[in-house]
Protein backbone atom coordinates (compact mmCIF):
# COMPACT_ATOMS: atom_id res chain seq x y z
CA UNK A 1 0.00 0.00 0.00
CA UNK A 2 1.39 3.62 -0.55
CA UNK A 3 3.08 4.93 2.04
CA UNK A 4 2.58 8.79 3.16
CA UNK A 5 4.54 12.02 3.18
CA UNK A 6 4.75 12.35 6.96
CA UNK A 7 6.13 8.79 7.58
CA UNK A 8 8.90 8.77 4.97
CA UNK A 9 10.34 12.07 5.51
CA UNK A 10 10.14 12.61 9.00
CA UNK A 11 13.65 11.54 9.69
CA UNK A 12 15.06 13.74 7.18
CA UNK A 13 13.21 16.32 8.58
CA UNK A 14 14.78 15.71 11.85
CA UNK A 15 18.21 15.31 10.88
CA UNK A 16 17.80 18.80 9.21
CA UNK A 17 15.77 20.63 11.28
CA UNK A 18 15.40 19.42 15.14
CA UNK A 19 19.52 18.53 15.05
CA UNK A 20 19.92 21.89 14.13
CA UNK A 21 20.12 22.91 17.25
CA UNK A 22 21.89 20.65 20.44
CA UNK A 23 20.70 21.62 23.49
CA UNK A 24 23.08 22.28 26.03
CA UNK A 25 23.49 19.93 29.53
CA UNK A 26 25.46 20.55 32.56
CA UNK A 27 28.67 21.89 32.70
CA UNK A 28 31.28 19.75 33.68
CA UNK A 29 33.79 20.12 36.96
CA UNK A 30 36.07 22.02 34.70
CA UNK A 31 33.54 24.38 33.20
CA UNK A 32 33.62 22.64 29.62
CA UNK A 33 29.92 22.42 28.20
CA UNK A 34 28.47 19.57 27.29
CA UNK A 35 25.78 19.44 24.69
CA UNK A 36 23.53 16.45 23.68
CA UNK A 37 22.34 15.89 20.27
CA UNK A 38 18.55 14.85 20.04
CA UNK A 39 17.40 12.54 17.27
CA UNK A 40 18.16 12.65 13.85
CA UNK A 41 18.59 10.82 10.78
CA UNK A 42 21.50 7.98 10.64
CA UNK A 43 24.53 7.57 8.74
CA UNK A 44 25.43 4.00 8.08
CA UNK A 45 28.43 3.73 5.65
CA UNK A 46 29.08 0.36 3.17
CA UNK A 47 31.90 -0.27 0.51
CA UNK A 48 31.73 -1.55 -3.05
CA UNK A 49 34.68 -2.80 -4.33
CA UNK A 50 34.13 -5.28 -6.97
CA UNK A 51 38.52 -6.34 -7.35
CA UNK A 52 39.49 -6.50 -3.79
CA UNK A 53 36.37 -8.21 -2.20
CA UNK A 54 35.69 -10.77 -4.80
CA UNK A 55 39.71 -11.60 -5.20
CA UNK A 56 41.75 -14.26 -2.78
CA UNK A 57 42.18 -11.30 -0.18
CA UNK A 58 38.39 -10.90 0.19
CA UNK A 59 37.96 -11.81 3.72
CA UNK A 60 40.84 -9.69 4.72
CA UNK A 61 38.82 -6.91 2.69
CA UNK A 62 35.39 -7.36 4.92
CA UNK A 63 37.15 -7.05 7.82
CA UNK A 64 39.13 -3.81 6.88
CA UNK A 65 35.79 -2.61 5.40
CA UNK A 66 34.27 -2.89 9.34
CA UNK A 67 37.15 -1.88 10.77
CA UNK A 68 36.83 1.42 8.56
CA UNK A 69 33.55 1.73 10.36
CA UNK A 70 30.89 0.43 7.55
CA UNK A 71 27.82 -1.82 8.66
CA UNK A 72 26.78 -2.83 4.61
CA UNK A 73 28.73 -3.99 1.80
CA UNK A 74 27.98 -3.84 -2.24
CA UNK A 75 28.40 -7.03 -4.01
CA UNK A 76 27.41 -7.66 -7.46
CA UNK A 77 25.15 -10.54 -7.86
CA UNK A 78 26.16 -10.91 -11.89
CA UNK A 79 22.95 -12.73 -13.42
CA UNK A 80 24.63 -14.10 -16.20
CA UNK A 81 27.43 -15.34 -13.92
CA UNK A 82 25.03 -17.28 -11.79
CA UNK A 83 22.58 -18.47 -14.46
CA UNK A 84 23.58 -20.78 -17.32
CA UNK A 85 24.35 -20.17 -20.37
CA UNK A 86 21.75 -22.14 -21.70
CA UNK A 87 18.79 -23.21 -19.42
CA UNK A 88 18.95 -26.88 -19.78
CA UNK A 89 15.30 -28.93 -20.23
CA UNK A 90 13.34 -28.72 -17.00
CA UNK A 91 14.74 -25.53 -15.97
CA UNK A 92 12.83 -23.23 -13.14
CA UNK A 93 14.32 -19.86 -13.26
CA UNK A 94 12.55 -19.49 -10.07
CA UNK A 95 13.88 -22.09 -8.09
CA UNK A 96 17.24 -21.48 -7.14
CA UNK A 97 17.69 -25.09 -6.76
CA UNK A 98 17.31 -25.91 -10.29
CA UNK A 99 19.87 -27.85 -11.98
CA UNK A 100 22.10 -25.14 -14.41
CA UNK A 101 22.09 -22.76 -11.29
CA UNK A 102 25.64 -21.85 -9.80
CA UNK A 103 25.54 -20.23 -6.63
CA UNK A 104 28.88 -21.42 -5.25
CA UNK A 105 31.10 -17.82 -5.69
CA UNK A 106 28.70 -15.65 -4.29
CA UNK A 107 27.68 -17.44 -1.67
CA UNK A 108 31.44 -17.79 -0.44
CA UNK A 109 31.45 -13.73 -1.17
CA UNK A 110 28.20 -13.37 1.18
CA UNK A 111 29.00 -15.91 3.71
CA UNK A 112 32.78 -14.05 4.32
CA UNK A 113 30.87 -10.56 4.24
CA UNK A 114 28.50 -12.02 7.00
CA UNK A 115 31.49 -13.24 8.83
CA UNK A 116 32.81 -9.98 9.31
CA UNK A 117 29.69 -8.44 10.69
CA UNK A 118 28.89 -6.58 7.71
CA UNK A 119 24.74 -6.70 5.90
CA UNK A 120 25.01 -7.30 2.03
CA UNK A 121 23.93 -5.48 -0.94
CA UNK A 122 23.27 -7.53 -3.34
CA UNK A 123 22.59 -5.80 -6.99
CA UNK A 124 21.58 -7.16 -9.80
CA UNK A 125 23.26 -6.99 -12.82
CA UNK A 126 24.42 -8.28 -16.47
CA UNK A 127 21.37 -10.14 -17.61
CA UNK A 128 22.67 -13.73 -19.70
CA UNK A 129 22.01 -13.64 -23.53
CA UNK A 130 18.92 -15.70 -23.00
CA UNK A 131 16.79 -13.02 -20.70
CA UNK A 132 17.25 -9.84 -23.10
CA UNK A 133 14.38 -8.62 -25.05
CA UNK A 134 14.42 -7.91 -28.30
CA UNK A 135 13.81 -4.77 -30.57
CA UNK A 136 12.98 -5.49 -34.10
CA UNK A 137 13.96 -9.02 -34.28
CA UNK A 138 17.17 -8.48 -32.28
CA UNK A 139 18.31 -8.65 -28.79
CA UNK A 140 19.04 -5.52 -26.94
CA UNK A 141 20.94 -5.32 -23.75
CA UNK A 142 17.79 -4.93 -21.52
CA UNK A 143 16.81 -7.79 -19.70
CA UNK A 144 13.17 -9.05 -20.09
CA UNK A 145 11.09 -8.12 -17.00
CA UNK A 146 9.87 -11.02 -16.34
CA UNK A 147 12.68 -13.58 -16.51
CA UNK A 148 14.59 -10.84 -14.46
CA UNK A 149 11.58 -11.25 -11.95
CA UNK A 150 12.34 -14.85 -12.17
CA UNK A 151 15.50 -14.51 -11.09
CA UNK A 152 14.99 -12.15 -8.40
CA UNK A 153 12.77 -14.91 -6.78
CA UNK A 154 15.64 -17.45 -7.32
CA UNK A 155 18.03 -15.01 -5.73
CA UNK A 156 15.71 -13.94 -2.54
CA UNK A 157 15.26 -17.56 -1.70
CA UNK A 158 18.47 -18.75 -1.98
CA UNK A 159 19.47 -15.85 0.70
CA UNK A 160 16.20 -16.15 2.90
CA UNK A 161 18.04 -17.95 5.74
CA UNK A 162 16.22 -21.20 5.34
CA UNK A 163 18.31 -22.60 2.34
CA UNK A 164 21.89 -22.92 4.27
CA UNK A 165 23.25 -19.61 2.17
CA UNK A 166 23.12 -16.20 4.97
CA UNK A 167 20.44 -14.41 5.00
CA UNK A 168 20.35 -11.33 2.72
CA UNK A 169 17.36 -8.50 2.82
CA UNK A 170 18.78 -5.67 0.57
CA UNK A 171 18.72 -6.48 -3.23
CA UNK A 172 18.98 -3.40 -5.61
CA UNK A 173 17.85 -3.44 -9.36
CA UNK A 174 20.85 -2.68 -11.72
CA UNK A 175 23.71 -0.47 -11.60
CA UNK A 176 23.31 3.46 -13.36
CA UNK A 177 20.29 2.33 -15.45
CA UNK A 178 20.12 6.11 -17.26
CA UNK A 179 23.68 5.13 -18.52
CA UNK A 180 23.55 3.28 -22.03
CA UNK A 181 26.87 1.04 -21.19
CA UNK A 182 24.10 -0.82 -18.54
CA UNK A 183 21.25 -0.39 -20.18
CA UNK A 184 20.30 0.22 -23.21
CA UNK A 185 18.56 1.89 -25.18
CA UNK A 186 18.39 3.68 -21.88
CA UNK A 187 14.13 3.66 -21.10
CA UNK A 188 12.62 4.56 -17.71
CA UNK A 189 9.36 2.64 -18.43
CA UNK A 190 11.36 -0.38 -18.89
CA UNK A 191 13.47 0.16 -15.79
CA UNK A 192 10.12 0.56 -14.35
CA UNK A 193 9.15 -2.67 -15.38
CA UNK A 194 12.23 -3.93 -14.30
CA UNK A 195 12.28 -2.84 -10.67
CA UNK A 196 8.43 -4.01 -10.08
CA UNK A 197 9.46 -6.97 -11.07
CA UNK A 198 12.21 -7.52 -8.77
CA UNK A 199 10.16 -5.95 -6.15
CA UNK A 200 7.07 -8.51 -6.87
CA UNK A 201 9.07 -11.43 -6.50
CA UNK A 202 11.63 -10.34 -3.29
CA UNK A 203 8.78 -9.20 -1.06
CA UNK A 204 6.46 -12.40 -1.88
CA UNK A 205 9.78 -13.86 -0.38
CA UNK A 206 10.06 -11.99 2.72
CA UNK A 207 8.05 -8.59 3.79
CA UNK A 208 11.13 -7.89 5.72
CA UNK A 209 13.35 -7.65 2.03
CA UNK A 210 14.21 -3.92 0.59
CA UNK A 211 14.56 -2.74 -3.06
CA UNK A 212 16.64 -0.41 -4.38
CA UNK A 213 16.02 1.48 -7.45
CA UNK A 214 17.88 4.08 -8.79
CA UNK A 215 21.61 4.09 -8.42
CA UNK A 216 22.24 6.49 -11.49
CA UNK A 217 24.69 8.34 -13.02
CA UNK A 218 25.20 11.89 -11.93
CA UNK A 219 25.54 13.37 -15.66
CA UNK A 220 23.66 13.31 -19.12
CA UNK A 221 25.67 12.77 -21.71
CA UNK A 222 24.64 13.17 -25.44
CA UNK A 223 25.44 10.53 -28.33
CA UNK A 224 27.69 11.44 -31.20
CA UNK A 225 29.71 10.09 -33.81
CA UNK A 226 32.86 10.18 -31.62
CA UNK A 227 31.16 9.02 -27.98
CA UNK A 228 28.24 6.19 -29.23
CA UNK A 229 27.76 5.60 -25.22
CA UNK A 230 25.03 8.36 -24.21
CA UNK A 231 23.08 8.66 -20.62
CA UNK A 232 19.77 10.33 -20.08
CA UNK A 233 20.62 13.48 -17.01
CA UNK A 234 19.20 11.57 -13.64
CA UNK A 235 16.58 13.94 -12.83
CA UNK A 236 14.56 13.67 -16.05
CA UNK A 237 14.95 9.92 -16.04
CA UNK A 238 13.56 10.16 -12.01
CA UNK A 239 10.79 12.56 -13.33
CA UNK A 240 9.73 10.04 -16.22
CA UNK A 241 10.36 7.22 -13.98
CA UNK A 242 8.57 8.26 -11.47
CA UNK A 243 5.41 10.09 -13.53
CA UNK A 244 6.23 13.68 -12.03
CA UNK A 245 6.30 16.67 -13.88
CA UNK A 246 8.86 19.54 -13.97
CA UNK A 247 8.12 22.45 -11.75
CA UNK A 248 7.41 23.97 -8.45
CA UNK A 249 3.72 22.38 -7.87
CA UNK A 250 4.63 19.01 -9.76
CA UNK A 251 1.63 16.80 -10.52
CA UNK A 252 1.18 13.21 -11.57
CA UNK A 253 2.09 12.40 -15.69
CA UNK A 254 0.78 8.87 -15.82
CA UNK A 255 -1.16 6.30 -13.28
CA UNK A 256 2.00 4.14 -13.34
CA UNK A 257 3.33 3.51 -9.32
CA UNK A 258 6.95 2.36 -8.92
CA UNK A 259 7.68 -0.66 -5.85
CA UNK A 260 11.10 0.31 -4.15
CA UNK A 261 11.88 0.95 -0.64
CA UNK A 262 14.84 2.62 -1.06
CA UNK A 263 16.25 5.27 -3.58
CA UNK A 264 20.29 6.16 -4.47
CA UNK A 265 22.06 7.81 -6.32
CA UNK A 266 25.83 7.90 -7.63
CA UNK A 267 26.55 11.85 -7.10
CA UNK A 268 29.77 12.21 -8.49
CA UNK A 269 31.15 15.88 -7.83
CA UNK A 270 34.01 18.31 -9.70
CA UNK A 271 34.17 20.64 -7.10
CA UNK A 272 33.84 19.85 -3.67
CA UNK A 273 31.67 18.61 -1.38
CA UNK A 274 28.91 21.44 -1.64
CA UNK A 275 29.44 21.56 -5.75
CA UNK A 276 26.80 21.63 -7.72
CA UNK A 277 26.38 19.88 -11.61
CA UNK A 278 26.85 22.64 -14.35
CA UNK A 279 23.38 21.56 -15.64
CA UNK A 280 20.09 21.72 -14.28
CA UNK A 281 19.06 18.02 -14.49
CA UNK A 282 22.35 16.67 -13.26
CA UNK A 283 22.85 15.84 -9.65
CA UNK A 284 26.25 15.93 -8.04
CA UNK A 285 26.75 16.14 -4.16
CA UNK A 286 25.27 20.08 -3.97
CA UNK A 287 22.31 18.95 -5.87
CA UNK A 288 21.14 16.21 -3.89
CA UNK A 289 18.23 18.38 -2.18
CA UNK A 290 16.46 18.53 -5.61
CA UNK A 291 16.85 14.92 -5.79
CA UNK A 292 15.18 14.42 -2.08
CA UNK A 293 12.08 16.97 -3.18
CA UNK A 294 11.50 15.33 -6.21
CA UNK A 295 11.45 12.08 -4.39
CA UNK A 296 9.24 13.30 -1.87
CA UNK A 297 6.99 14.58 -4.08
CA UNK A 298 6.30 10.96 -6.10
CA UNK A 299 5.63 10.06 -2.90
CA UNK A 300 3.29 12.40 -1.69
CA UNK A 301 1.84 12.10 -5.64
CA UNK A 302 1.45 7.97 -4.67
CA UNK A 303 3.40 7.08 -7.43
CA UNK A 304 6.15 5.38 -5.08
CA UNK A 305 4.56 2.37 -3.38
CA UNK A 306 6.30 0.65 -0.34
CA UNK A 307 4.97 -1.16 3.20
CA UNK A 308 8.30 0.91 4.36
CA UNK A 309 9.75 4.53 4.56
CA UNK A 310 11.43 4.86 1.68
CA UNK A 311 14.68 5.71 2.62
CA UNK A 312 17.17 7.78 0.13
CA UNK A 313 21.13 6.49 -0.36
CA UNK A 314 24.00 7.25 -1.98
CA UNK A 315 25.86 3.53 -3.44
CA UNK A 316 28.34 4.96 -4.89
CA UNK A 317 30.89 7.79 -4.59
CA UNK A 318 34.62 8.65 -4.21
CA UNK A 319 37.02 10.82 -5.12
CA UNK A 320 40.41 9.79 -6.38
CA UNK A 321 43.71 11.07 -4.47
CA UNK A 322 46.75 12.70 -5.17
CA UNK A 323 49.00 10.39 -4.87
CA UNK A 324 48.84 8.44 -7.06
CA UNK A 325 46.84 9.65 -9.48
CA UNK A 326 48.84 12.92 -10.89
CA UNK A 327 45.97 15.16 -11.48
CA UNK A 328 43.18 14.12 -8.49
CA UNK A 329 42.87 15.93 -5.32
CA UNK A 330 45.85 16.50 -3.50
CA UNK A 331 45.65 13.58 0.02
CA UNK A 332 44.85 15.93 2.34
CA UNK A 333 42.45 17.94 0.89
CA UNK A 334 40.49 14.76 -0.45
CA UNK A 335 40.37 13.71 3.11
CA UNK A 336 38.52 17.18 4.44
CA UNK A 337 36.63 16.88 1.26
CA UNK A 338 35.48 12.94 1.99
CA UNK A 339 34.19 14.27 5.59
CA UNK A 340 32.49 17.43 4.18
CA UNK A 341 30.65 15.13 1.40
CA UNK A 342 29.70 12.56 4.59
CA UNK A 343 27.90 15.84 5.89
CA UNK A 344 26.38 16.71 2.50
CA UNK A 345 24.94 13.55 1.89
CA UNK A 346 23.30 13.44 5.64
CA UNK A 347 21.80 17.07 6.05
CA UNK A 348 20.12 16.05 2.67
CA UNK A 349 18.34 12.93 3.75
CA UNK A 350 21.22 10.51 2.75
CA UNK A 351 20.68 7.77 5.19
CA UNK A 352 23.42 5.03 4.13
CA UNK A 353 26.86 6.40 1.83
CA UNK A 354 28.54 3.47 -0.03
CA UNK A 355 32.34 4.37 -0.66
CA UNK A 356 33.77 3.28 -4.31
CA UNK A 357 36.74 1.82 -3.30
CA UNK A 358 38.35 -0.28 -0.46
CA UNK A 359 42.34 -0.47 -1.88
CA UNK A 360 44.02 1.50 -4.97
CA UNK A 361 43.90 -0.83 -8.03
CA UNK A 362 47.51 0.10 -8.60
CA UNK A 363 49.32 1.21 -12.09
CA UNK A 364 47.44 2.98 -14.26
CA UNK A 365 44.39 2.50 -13.45
CA UNK A 366 41.71 5.23 -12.96
CA UNK A 367 40.53 3.16 -10.31
CA UNK A 368 42.69 5.19 -7.35
CA UNK A 369 40.10 5.88 -4.71
CA UNK A 370 40.59 3.30 -1.92
CA UNK A 371 40.84 3.85 1.58
CA UNK A 372 43.94 2.45 1.46
CA UNK A 373 47.00 2.66 -0.94
CA UNK A 374 47.67 0.03 -3.13
CA UNK A 375 50.16 -2.64 -1.93
CA UNK A 376 51.85 -6.17 -3.04
CA UNK A 377 49.40 -7.57 -0.51
CA UNK A 378 46.44 -6.46 1.77
CA UNK A 379 48.07 -6.78 4.69
CA UNK A 380 50.67 -4.30 3.96
CA UNK A 381 48.29 -1.61 2.11
CA UNK A 382 48.69 1.73 4.12
CA UNK A 383 46.02 3.84 4.84
CA UNK A 384 45.18 6.81 3.49
CA UNK A 385 43.93 9.56 6.13
CA UNK A 386 40.88 9.85 4.04
CA UNK A 387 40.12 6.21 5.57
CA UNK A 388 39.82 7.61 9.18
CA UNK A 389 37.70 10.93 7.46
CA UNK A 390 35.16 7.70 6.47
CA UNK A 391 35.28 6.13 9.54
CA UNK A 392 35.31 8.74 11.77
CA UNK A 393 33.71 12.30 10.06
CA UNK A 394 33.74 15.23 11.34
CA UNK A 395 33.63 18.94 10.46
CA UNK A 396 33.29 22.02 12.27
CA UNK A 397 32.66 25.85 10.60
CA UNK A 398 33.26 29.49 11.95
CA UNK A 399 30.59 31.50 13.37
CA UNK A 400 29.75 34.39 15.18
CA UNK A 401 31.59 33.36 18.78
CA UNK A 402 30.32 30.05 17.73
CA UNK A 403 31.68 26.74 15.95
CA UNK A 404 29.33 24.60 14.41
CA UNK A 405 30.55 21.33 14.49
CA UNK A 406 28.76 17.73 13.44
CA UNK A 407 30.09 14.48 13.05
CA UNK A 408 29.43 10.25 13.83
CA UNK A 409 31.43 8.58 16.06
CA UNK A 410 32.70 5.30 14.59
CA UNK A 411 30.90 2.98 16.78
CA UNK A 412 28.00 4.61 15.37
CA UNK A 413 26.50 4.48 19.20
CA UNK A 414 25.86 6.94 22.01
CA UNK A 415 29.05 8.08 23.12
CA UNK A 416 30.32 11.75 24.53
CA UNK A 417 32.74 13.13 21.91
CA UNK A 418 35.39 15.16 23.25
CA UNK A 419 35.73 18.48 20.96
CA UNK A 420 39.37 20.12 20.80
CA UNK A 421 41.42 22.89 19.34
CA UNK A 422 44.42 24.23 18.71
CA UNK A 423 46.15 26.83 17.51
CA UNK A 424 47.93 26.65 14.28
CA UNK A 425 49.17 23.25 13.24
CA UNK A 426 51.44 22.47 15.86
CA UNK A 427 49.90 23.92 19.20
CA UNK A 428 48.56 21.84 21.71
CA UNK A 429 45.11 20.20 21.72
CA UNK A 430 42.70 21.68 24.65
CA UNK A 431 39.36 20.81 25.27
CA UNK A 432 36.79 22.79 24.32
CA UNK A 433 33.75 21.13 24.69
CA UNK A 434 31.43 17.97 25.20
CA UNK A 435 29.08 16.73 22.60
CA UNK A 436 26.82 13.92 23.68
CA UNK A 437 26.05 11.73 20.10
CA UNK A 438 22.98 10.09 19.99
CA UNK A 439 22.22 6.40 19.46
CA UNK A 440 23.22 6.49 15.64
CA UNK A 441 26.76 8.18 16.77
CA UNK A 442 25.39 11.62 15.25
CA UNK A 443 26.96 14.66 17.45
CA UNK A 444 26.04 18.24 16.34
CA UNK A 445 26.33 21.46 17.77
CA UNK A 446 26.37 25.00 18.02
CA UNK A 447 29.52 25.57 20.19
CA UNK A 448 29.55 28.81 22.35
CA UNK A 449 33.77 29.72 21.66
CA UNK A 450 35.71 32.54 20.47
CA UNK A 451 37.91 31.17 17.75
CA UNK A 452 39.58 31.79 14.68
CA UNK A 453 40.34 31.05 11.17
CA UNK A 454 44.20 29.86 12.12
CA UNK A 455 42.47 27.50 15.08
CA UNK A 456 42.24 23.57 13.99
CA UNK A 457 39.53 21.31 15.72
CA UNK A 458 39.20 17.79 16.26
CA UNK A 459 36.77 14.92 17.96
CA UNK A 460 37.89 12.39 20.03
CA UNK A 461 35.79 9.69 21.33
CA UNK A 462 35.55 6.25 23.08
CA UNK A 463 36.30 3.45 20.49
CA UNK A 464 37.19 5.88 17.85
CA UNK A 465 39.95 7.53 18.80
CA UNK A 466 40.64 11.33 16.73
CA UNK A 467 39.48 12.20 13.89
CA UNK A 468 41.15 14.12 11.45
CA UNK A 469 42.37 18.05 12.51
CA UNK A 470 39.92 20.04 10.79
CA UNK A 471 40.88 23.57 9.85
CA UNK A 472 38.50 26.37 10.56
CA UNK A 473 39.95 28.26 7.64
CA UNK A 474 38.02 26.80 4.25
CA UNK A 475 39.65 25.78 0.97
CA UNK A 476 39.42 28.13 -2.08
CA UNK A 477 35.47 27.52 -3.77
CA UNK A 478 37.15 27.79 -6.85
CA UNK A 479 38.98 24.52 -6.04
CA UNK A 480 38.48 21.97 -9.11
CA UNK A 481 39.26 17.99 -9.02
CA UNK A 482 37.31 15.48 -10.70
CA UNK A 483 36.59 12.52 -8.84
CA UNK A 484 38.62 10.20 -11.03
CA UNK A 485 41.46 12.58 -10.93
CA UNK A 486 40.51 14.59 -14.21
Amino acid sequence: MPVTIRNIFVAAAIAVLAAAAASSGSASSRGVRTYTTHGTLPLRTSLDDPFTLTGPERAMGFEKVRAAGASYVRINAAWNAIAPTTPPDGFDAADPTSPGYSWGWLNSTVEAARAAGLSPILDITSAPQWALATSHGKRVPTPRATALGQFAKALALEYDGQHGAPTVRVFQVWNEPNLSQDLSPVNAAAYRGMVNAVASSVHAVSGANLVVAGGLDPFGHKKSKKQKWYAAAPLAYMRSLLCVSKGKHPHSTCRNQVHFDIWSHHPYTFNGPFGHASRPDNVSLGDLPKMRSLLRAAVKLHRVSSKHSVQFWVTEFSWDTKPPRRHAAPIGLAARWTAEALYQMWRSGVSLVTWFGLEDKGGKSPYQSGLYFHARSLDRARAKPVRTAFRFPFVAYLGRGTVDVWGRDATSNKQTVTIQRRAGIHGHWRTVARVRANRSGIFRAKIKLAAKTAHWLRAVAPGSGNSLAFSLKRPSSKLRYGPWGN
